[in-house]
C-alpha cells in the first residue's frame, strides 16, 4: 500500500459502521412515545435480541470509550439493578406479546460487578418476562481481574454460554500507560474458571494503537492469547477522542503510533492469529474454523451490529440500561446516557428513551450496502438497489468519493460491483464512507479509519 494513500485515508475520522446511520444522527424527535408505539407493533413470533448495559467498573482504563462510572461501593450498583428490573418490566408490558428471545448480551462497564445472586435473579426475570428460547445464547463481557470463582459459577448456573474477556495487551509497559495491569496468569485463571463452570465459548478483545505499543509487543500478545485457545478474538484500533472521553487525556498523545504503525500492528496481529489456526472474519475479528462465525462468513451470512461481527439475524434489539441502544424495523432508539437522567425516567414509570432515528427506505438500502462491504469486502450495488426498488445511479452516479477511491486503487468498481482488494481491506471503512449520506454533517468525532 502506498504511504501517501495510507496517510490520506488512514487518518480520517470515520464511524465504525456498526449501525447505519451512525449514532451521532440520532435525535430527540424519536422519544418515549415513539418507542412505545414501535414496541407495540413488533410482529408476533419475530425473534429478538436483548442487550443489558451495566455502567460500572472498579477502576477506569484510560483507553476506554464506553459509558461507565467507577465505583468502589456496591450500593450504586444495587440501586441501578432496581431500575434495570423496573425498565425490563415496563418494556415487556409494552410489547403486544412476549418477545421470542434468541440472544442476550450483558455489556458495560463490567457486568460481572453485579453480585452473583443478583445476576442469577436478573436472568430469571428475563426468562419470566420474555420467551427465551431453549437455544438462546446468553453472553457477558468480563474483566478477568475481578472475576471470582463464585461469579463464574453463577454465570454457568444462569445459562451463560459465551464470555468476552478484555485482554487488550499483555505488554506491561502498555498496561501501565493505560492503567490496566493484567497478567497472563490472571487471564488464564479466568478462562479456566469459566470453562470449569460450563461457560464453553470464550472471546478475547485485543487493541492495537495503544501508547508505547509496538509490532513486537502486538505479536507477543497475540501468541499468548492464541495459546489460551479462545473461540473468537476481536482486534480493535484504539480510538483517541479525549474531547469526548476526558479520562483519555491521561494518555500522552506523543506515545501513540501513527497510521502507518497502526496498520503494521494490525497486520502483525492478524498474521499471528491466522498462523495459529484462526480464520480472519471481516475487518477485525478472528475465529476458530469450526466456530459459527467462520461458517457464517463462508456462507455469506455474516452480520455486523453494535458488538461487531456476529451471526445475529434478529431484526429487533431491545436495549436496557443507561445509554443502551436498540432497534426495530422502524429505526433506532437510545436510552438516557447519564445515570441521573436514566434513573429519573425509570423511577417516574416512563421508558428511558432519550433519542433515536426513524429509518427511511434509502437508509435501509445504504445500510445493506455498507454491511455487505464491511462483511464481505464486495457488494453488487445494482442487485441490492434492484431489491430495494432504487435506481443504482442514486449511489453510483456523481459519487466523487467512490471515483476517487477507485483512482487510488483502494477499490475496484465494475458493472456496479464494488470490491475492496485484499491489500486495501485495512481501509474498508474509507470505502464504506462513499455510501454514507451523513458523513461530516454532524461534526461529531469518530475513530481513525486505520
Amino acid at each position: 500500500m502506498k504511504l501517501s494513500v495510507l496517510q490520506k485515508y488512514g487518518e480520517e475520522r470515520l464511524p465504525r459502521y456498526t449501525s447505519y446511520p451512525p449514532s451521532p444522527e440520532f435525535s430527540p424527535s424519536v422519544d418515549v412515545d415513539t418507542y412505545a408505539t414501535w414496541l407495540s407493533q413488533l410482529p408476533r413470533g419475530a425473534p429478538a435480541s436483548l442487550y443489558l448495559h451495566v455502567p460500572f467498573c472498579r477502576s477506569m482504563c484510560w483507553y476506554c470509550g464506553c459509558h461507565t462510572t467507577v465505583t468502589a461501593k456496591d450500593q450504586p450498583i444495587v440501586e441501578y439493578l432496581d431500575l434495570l428490573r423496573s425498565e425490563i418490566q415496563m418494556v415487556a408490558a409494552q410489547a403486544a406479546q412476549p418477545l421470542q428471545v434468541e440472544r442476550v448480551h450483558f455489556g458495560g462497564g463490567t457486568p460481572t460487578i453485579i453480585a452473583p445472586a443478583d445476576f442469577v435473579a436478573l436472568t430469571d426475570l428475563l426468562r419470566d418476562r420474555f420467551a427465551l428460547m431453549e437455544t438462546a445464547e446468553i453472553a457477558v463481557e468480563i474483566d478477568p481481574r475481578t472475576l471470582t470463582i463464585e461469579m463464574a459459577g453463577a454465570l454457568g448456573g444462569a445459562g451463560v454460554g459465551r464470555a468476552s474477556l478484555g485482554v487488550q495487551s499483555f505488554d506491561p509497559v502498555v498496561q501501565s500507560a493505560v492503567n490496566r495491569i493484567q497478567s497472563e496468569e490472571t487471564t488464564l485463571g479466568a478462562v479456566e474458571r469459566l470453562r470449569q463452570s460450563g461457560v464453553s465459548s470464550i472471546n478475547f478483545d485485543l487493541i492495537y494503537g495503544l501508547p508505547h505499543q509496538t509490532v513486537r509487543s502486538c505479536i507477543d500478545t497475540a501468541k499468548v492469547a492464541a495459546a489460551m485457545r479462545p473461540d473468537r478474538l476481536a482486534v480493535f484500533g484504539y480510538a483517541h477522542v479525549p474531547s469526548f472521553k476526558k479520562h483519555q487525556r491521561m494518555i500522552e498523545e506523543a506515545t501513540l503510533p501513527d497510521s502507518v504503525a497502526r496498520m503494521e500492528q494490525s497486520q502483525a496481529i492478524a498474521d499471528t492469529l491466522v498462523a495459529a489456526g484462526y480464520v480472519q472474519i471481516g475487518l477485525d475479528h478472528f475465529a476458530l474454523p469450526d466456530d459459527d462465525l467462520s461458517r457464517s462468513q463462508a456462507t455469506g451470512t455474516l452480520r455486523r451490529n453494535f458488538q461487531g461481527y456476529t451471526t445475529d439475524n434478529c431484526e429487533t434489539l431491545v436495549g436496557f440500561g443507561a445509554s443502551a441502544i436498540g432497534h426495530t424495523r422502524h429505526g433506532y432508539v437510545q436510552n438516557q446516557v447519564g445515570l441521573g437522567f436514566y434513573a429519573g425516567s425509570v423511577a417516574s414509570g416512563r421508558l428511558a428513551t432519550a433519542r433515536g432515528y426513524r429509518l427511511t427506505d434509502e437508509d435501509r438500502l445504504r445500510a445493506e450496502i455498507i454491511e455487505r462491504l464491511m462483511c464481505d469486502f464486495t457488494v453488487d450495488v445494482r442487485e441490492v438497489c434492484g431489491r430495494h426498488g432504487f435506481d443504482p445511479a442514486v449511489l453510483l452516479a456523481d459519487n466523487r468519493r467512490l471515483a476517487e477511491l477507485a483512482d487510488e486503487g483502494i477499490i475496484d468498481v465494475a458493472e456496479g460491483i464494488v470490491r475492496v482488494p485484499r491489500d486495501h481491506r485495512f481501509l474498508v471503512r474509507a470505502a464504506v464512507a462513499a455510501f454514507d449520506a451523513y458523513l461530516h454533517r454532524s461534526g461529531r468525532g469518530h475513530s481513525q479509519a486505520a
